[in-house]
């Protein structure tokens, strides 16, 4: 074999998986399509558990390097309430970041090469080399030429619209409804800090990044998708008046740094992630509604769990690998069953009376408040927020 493991797809999935599995030791190719450094369409924002991979990985003293803000403190403003709390924190993680794609993204993949991985930007991948079943390699345009390289595994880390799902054919084998539409932009000189506004109909989401910039973006319905994208910012103005009226005045008071970003194509769905010779990890195995900003957060845990799968297989035992990656891939779906179902929640922009009296009765407690916040980061789980003390309030 040419390599161990072949990753398709450079950004924050596939570069974090070829860091870690280089770091095993193992002859590891990733490529991309893209030009790097280069942006992508993201909400930016890593909660915590994937903050805290980043450190332990080494690659969070380079973010903060880099000029990315901590985002310490969060707020939720709904149904006339304003909750507000220090950020969760998670072995010793004291903040969120949310650090722009083509820093993020350069970073991960640097880690990979310092770790000895190869790394070939421009190059796509237009099929798969097939043993009988079994994948064992790629066939990828680079420039004018087409090179054949064989492999133990091929990942496909290529996004929503995999690639490498399609050539193996890799179903869809749980999926949800298209709920939620997003228009976004940048905007410089916000004083709001990170946090969200919500009303039935509608979510605004801002997000502070690099150079003094603030994401803000803005969640809507998505039968009003055909009417938002034939004047986006009208819709958009129209949103984030009616749902933060104070941040709209500070938005009428500057001018956006960026053009308009936004999609309607919020798929929500797990996907077969592994097969002979193959798996999928980020948004090719699992692609959920961006309203929760959980895409990158879920890529490094990916990450983390495939590795962690495949460590101590030699990619020559192939029944060994296929274990491995079946392993992985259920330990994939029962890790993001929660953030999922509660993100299939928040994208029908419709918060439930429960929800309602729920942060309602948390309200006048700070501690509780934290609490919710750690649940909403995916720093504590369910079962962990829903104690005697929190039943007794609502």
């Amino acid at each position: 074999m040419d390599y161990d493991v072949v990753v398709v797809g450079a950004r924050c999935a596939g570069a974090s998986t070829a860091l870690l599995l280089a770091r095993q030791g193992r002859r590891v190719l990733l490529v991309d399509k893209a030009t790097f450094p280069s942006d992508t369409m993201s909400s930016l924002y890593i909660h915590q558990p994937g903050v805290q991979r980043l450190a332990q990985w080494g690659v969070l003293d380079a973010v903060v390097a880099s000029g990315c803000p901590p985002l310490d403190t969060i707020s939720h403003e709904i149904d006339g309430l304003r909750l507000t709390s220090a950020a969760p924190t998670m072995d010793g993680v004291p903040a969120a970041y949310a650090p722009r794609r083509y820093i993020l993204d350069d970073l991960l993949v640097r880690a990979a090469v310092s770790a000895g991985a190869e790394f070939v930007d421009r190059a796509q991948v237009r099929e798969l080399v097939w043993d009988d079943d079994r994948v064992t390699g790629v066939r990828m345009r680079v420039g004018e030429s087409t090179t054949t390289v064989s492999a133990g595994l091929v990942i496909g880390a290529d996004g929503m619209r995999s690639k490498v799902a399609e050539l193996v054919g890799a179903p869809v084998v749980r999926s949800h409804p298209l709920a939620s539409c997003v228009y976004y932009t940048f905007w410089p000189g916000l004083r709001t800090g990170f946090g969200f506004h919500e009303r039935v109909g509608r979510w605004i989401a801002r997000i502070p990044t690099h150079d003094d910039l603030t994401i803000v973006a803005a969640y809507l319905p998505q039968d009003e998708f055909p009417v938002a994208r034939r004047d986006p910012e009208a819709a958009y103005m129209s949103a984030v008046e009616s749902t933060a009226p104070q941040l709209h005045e500070q938005l009428m008071s500057t001018e956006r740094a960026d053009r308009w970003r936004g999609t309607g194509d919020q798929q929500n769905f797990f996907r077969k992630a592994h097969g002979p010779g193959w798996a999928l990890v980020g948004d090719a195995a699992h692609h959920l509604d961006t309203i929760s900003a959980r895409g990158i957060t879920n890529a490094l845990i990916q990450a983390d769990l495939i590795a962690d799968s495949l460590s101590g297989a030699e990619v020559a035992d192939k029944a060994a690998v296929d274990e491995a990656t079946a392993h992985f891939a259920k330990a994939m779906s029962a890790v993001l069953e929660e953030p999922y179902m509660s993100t299939l929640e928040l994208a029908s922009l419709q918060p439930t009376k429960a929800r309602l009296r729920m942060l309602h009765g948390i309200s006048g407690s700070p501690e509780l408040t934290s609490r919710y916040f750690a649940l909403v980061a995916g720093v504590i789980k369910m079962r962990e927020f829903m104690t005697a003390d929190v039943v007794d309030v609502l």
